[in-house]
């Protein structure tokens, strides 16, 4: 299938690794270019100069995404240097699992703001490339934790508020042709990635999560990012507002 991503450009938060790297990567391959962002200059150049092999014209800047005057003027910068924006992806996430004030705070400065203040910048030209092609796109990466519940933290119900915002975005300027939707991973594991983490710290909790994926694996950067380009991609242009689970069948709900 031909996603009609050649010459299209996106933006994408937290591009370096894991999640956000593979969709950088598999943008990359299907013609697109990209500008990335993460807190660290050093990656954030390795990056960069690892994606430019591939023949696209790439950008990256080290950002505070927390930060959210310093995020909008990247985004701008970053628009400048691409020639626009037909394609903006939110996969920062701060992934503090506390339900003390601080983990809320941190969640929701680094997923949601982030979020928000990403798509306010972005959004005069996501409107003029959907005036142009009849398509622009936002994609957040979210989580299956927005509704699985066992205790009170904070980090399932902030993304469930990305998915809520999304809808609203998906709503509120479908008929400008600018699409938002979610992808909502579930357990992912990559090397230096949180799985791999608690894989060498606590290999028994490791070993009991595995066994709870029907599909017998996690879910690799790879799986995640090919649904998140999807549903960036014109191919996809009749789909807005969705919330894509992306877990193996490992949550039990049913979604009418």
């Amino acid at each position: 299938m031909d996603l009609h991503l050649k010459g299209k450009n996106a933006v994408i938060l937290g591009g370096t690794r894991g999640i956000g790297r593979a969709i950088a990567e598999t943008l990359v391959g299907e013609g697109a270019n990209v500008a990335i962002c993460a807190r660290n200059a050093d990656q954030v150049k390795d990056a960069v100069g690892e994606l430019k092999s591939k023949g696209t014209k790439v950008t990256g800047g080290a950002v505070d995404i927390m930060d959210g005057a310093a995020l909008k003027s990247w985004i701008a910068k970053a628009a400048g240097e691409l020639g626009g924006i037909d394609i903006l992806i939110s996969n920062a996430g701060a992934m503090a699992q506390g339900a003390d004030p601080a983990s809320w705070e941190s969640n929701f400065k680094l997923d949601v703001l982030g979020a928000v203040n990403a798509f306010d910048a972005a959004y005069p030209f996501l409107e003029k490339a959907a005036d142009k092609n009849k398509d622009a796109a936002f994609v957040i990466i979210a989580s299956v934790s927005a509704a699985e519940a066992d205790s009170a933290a904070s980090y399932g119900p902030i993304k469930a508020a990305l998915i809520h915002y999304a809808k609203g975005l998906a709503r509120q300027h479908a008929k400008r042709g600018i699409r938002a939707n979610v992808v909502s991973p579930g357990m992912v594991y990559f090397e230096g990635g949180v799985w791999n983490m608690v894989e060498k710290n606590m290999p028994d909790y490791f070993k009991t999560a595995m066994a709870r994926n029907p599909t017998g694996r996690a879910a690799t950067p790879q799986d995640i990012a090919n649904a998140t380009v999807f549903l960036a991609s014109p191919a996809s242009s009749y789909t807005t507002g969705v919330n894509l689970l992306v877990d193996g069948a490992i949550s039990r709900r049913v979604n009418f």
